[in-house]
């Protein structure tokens, strides 16, 4: 997902991105109208921001991926001509407020609560300065593996080599409005005690949250008692002091420029305290977007610090990169449950989408997923079998390995092999892992009741009578008619091409129940080819003798 210059920015391309309705273009088109009647700059600057408490999740990775689609649209409204940049901002000089609950020794951290995450010892072991910088690393693995374009900064090294400076003394020039826009937003007893720097004490190494005594703009230092009591006076510059979160955004945007950033629904509120503190530092608060949390399973949001829901890891664990790219593309502002029952969807829809992209014209083009995650170049790729249909071929078969799922497929498709069909034979190693996790586990099947054992009777008999070769629409059609003749799955809200009911979605929730032991799965007409006609009624015959539900 970097920004590439290769892409042919032709006149319907251009026509289609000044109309698209797609959320990408419209976010880049704030961007453009930000500089209407004047000059852009240099570089227009994108920027995320990670805070390093616990390890990435997909929740961060999202900001990015979401943030480098903007920057694309943007990139092809202004037809290549502007340059930009990302950058992605860790706030790793924050101190460290609680331990994580995922750290594997929860007592060695205590000694270094408060201290910043750049000091705290990495629990993790390896050859990593510092649990802050560990995390930076494990952020920046994946974003490099993904091949986003982007630059990494960090706080640390942003306030002790100088870079924020000449904002940080501009901000103790400007203490009274920056407190005069705090204030209010807080309750009595913070007010009591709040002050926009944190210094960080040079005796315990400790970020500290208390009010000054003094704050010296000409000199450029503030006065405060340390933790033993003691007055002490420390200079604003040179990473003595930092930030409170909230100014700290506006500090950040006004010292760097950032011209679009996007942040979470828990932001959304605080915003507008952001936008001031930026513009009484003599900037321009850049264009937001606010986009929904992600939720576990259990409806909460994502913590890093709890390590709930999961992880970058998990999800490329039993599922392509594209499918994850597709889930952070859809629908931003609604909030999503992340977890793994989403994993098979986001994966047929992601090639659901590719396999439309080359039909389209070019306005519905730039609103397919595709184009925005590949950079305006998506891949042509075949795709014969769907992810869900090879989740039910290793229910089915019991597969262990790949090479029992391409006797199946190749049979199903002549010439389609590992070889020629490369994207086909990842997903088969990623249905296989997704099974034994997460699908194995969870099977029950149910013995049929009578009604039920009469109906699997008269399918395995309707598909005996089908010719060799029958595919997958024969199939259907075939086990329609014998739906359609039993009472218990009519559905007379529906019509039969003839006249008569049309079947009820019972009846193949019966056959998936007792079958395979899993409540739904993909069209029977499909599967049933795929997996074999004979291999189908060797099953239901299993299902009769009572062998599967034993």
């Amino acid at each position: 997902m970097a920004i590439s210059n290769s892409i042919d920015l032709n006149p319907e391309l251009l026509a289609a991105a000044v109309e698209s309705k797609a959320w990408p273009f419209e976010e880049a088109k704030k961007i453009v109208e930000r500089y209407k009647g004047r000059d852009f700059p240099e570089t227009v600057l994108f920027e995320t921001g990670y805070g390093p408490s616990g390890l990435p999740h997909i929740g961060t990775f999202g900001e990015v991926a979401r943030t480098t689609m903007v920057r694309h649209a943007f990139h092809v409204l202004t037809k290549g001509e502007v340059k930009t940049k990302l950058l992605c901002f860790s706030d790793d000089m924050d101190g460290m407020r609680k331990i994580p609950e995922n750290v594997p020794d929860r007592a060695a951290l205590e000694p270094y609560l408060q201290m910043p995450l750049t000091v705290v010892p990495n629990p993790f072991g390896g050859d990593y300065k510092s649990f802050g910088d560990h995390n930076n690393t494990m952020l920046r693995r994946f974003l490099d593996t993904f091949g986003f374009d982007y630059e990494f900064a960090s706080a640390t090294e942003y306030y002790k080599s100088g870079r924020f400076d000449e904002m940080l003394l501009r901000a103790a020039e400007k203490y009274d409005a920056i407190m005069k826009v705090m204030l209010p937003t807080l309750g009595e007893e913070r007010q009591a005690t709040y002050s926009p720097f944190l210094p960080i004490s040079p005796k315990s190494g400790r970020v500290l949250y208390v009010p000054m005594k003094h704050v010296d703009a000409k000199a450029g230092t503030v006065t405060f008692n340390d933790e033993d009591g003691t007055e002490t006076t420390l200079p604003v510059t040179g990473g003595k002091v930092k930030m409170q979160w909230k100014p700290d955004f506006g500090m950040r945007w006004a010292a760097l420029g950032v011209d679009f950033e996007m942040f979470g629904k828990d932001h959304q509120t605080n915003a507008v305290v952001y936008d001031k503190i930026c513009n009484i530092l003599g900037g321009r608060a850049p264009e937001h977007f606010v986009y929904e949390l992600f939720l576990d399973e259990n409806g909460q949001k994502i913590s890093k610090s709890k390590g709930n829901g999961l992880t970058i890891d998990e999800w490329l664990t039993f599922a392509p990169t594209e499918s994850l790219g597709l889930y952070m593309y859809q629908r931003p502002r609604q909030a999503k449950k992340l977890y793994f029952d989403v994993i098979p969807k986001a994966v047929d829809e992601y090639y659901s989408f590719l396999s439309a992209y080359p039909r389209q014209e070019w306005k519905e083009r730039l609103g397919n997923p595709v184009w925005h995650m590949h950079d305006g170049h998506p891949p042509a790729i075949d795709l014969p079998v769907s992810f869900a249909l090879l989740l039910n071929l290793v229910s089915a078969s019991n597969a262990q390995n790949k090479d029992v799922l391409w006797g199946f497929i190749s049979r199903h498709a002549q010439g389609v092999t590992p070889a020629t069909h490369p994207e086909l034979d990842k997903l088969t190693g990623y249905a296989i892992r997704y099974f034994d996790d997460f699908v194995k586990p969870t099977k029950v099947y149910r013995a049929p009741d009578d009604v039920e054992r009469e109906a699997l009777a008269k399918l395995s008999d309707a598909l005996a009578a089908l010719p060799a070769g029958a595919n997958g629409e024969a199939i259907q059609n075939s086990a329609l008619n014998v739906a359609r003749k039993i009472e218990r799955y009519q559905d007379h809200n529906k019509q039969s091409p003839e006249g008569g009911p049309g079947v009820s979605v019972a009846f193949f929730q019966m056959i998936y129940q007792v079958l395979i032991g899993q409540e739904r799965g993909p069209r029977f007409g499909s599967f049933a080819e795929l997996y074999g006609i004979t291999e189908t009624r060797a099953l239901i015959a299993q299902a009769l003798e009572g062998k599967l539900a034993a």
